[in-house]
């Protein structure tokens, strides 16, 4: 196995994982921004809905992090990605273009997050992970 094959795995895991990781971080520290912005956006009890997108994303992000129960962390977190996608950037509801197209980049830059996630439920976390070293053990 070569050192990109044994590395890029892990570095990968550590991006995405960053990427919720700091998002939970901005969301919780802004909380009553967040809360304010899903009640604009028509979501149903904003503060029991952002706790519980935190947590998903927290331990998801946990998940992909530590390599531990990785093909469910990102399952749960691609879901969680499809859902706040659809529900908070409907970009097709938006008349005007400028905000249309940002909102537009935001929604398929979460997609191409999605499609990340779904190729780590396929292809596993790689060989430095908790999953990896329990799979060797058995």
């Amino acid at each position: 196995m070569s050192f990109s094959e044994y590395i890029s795995p892990l570095v990968g895991r550590l991006i995405l994982a960053w990427f919720f990781l700091s998002g939970v971080y901005s969301y919780a520290g802004q909380w009553d921004v967040s809360v304010q912005f899903m009640a604009l956006k028509g979501i149903p009890a904003p503060p029991l809905m952002l706790a519980l997108a935190l947590v998903a994303a927290t331990l998801g992000g946990f998940s992909l992090i530590l390599g531990y129960q990785t093909r469910h962390g990102a399952v749960l977190l691609f879901a969680f990605t499809l859902i706040v996608s659809i529900a908070m950037h409907d970009f097709w509801k938006i008349h005007d273009v400028i905000a249309r197209e940002a909102d537009y980049q935001i929604f398929a830059r979460n997609m191409a997050i999605a499609g990340a996630l779904l190729f780590l439920v396929g292809m596993g976390p790689g060989p430095v992970a908790i999953d990896s070293i329990k799979s060797k053990k058995r």
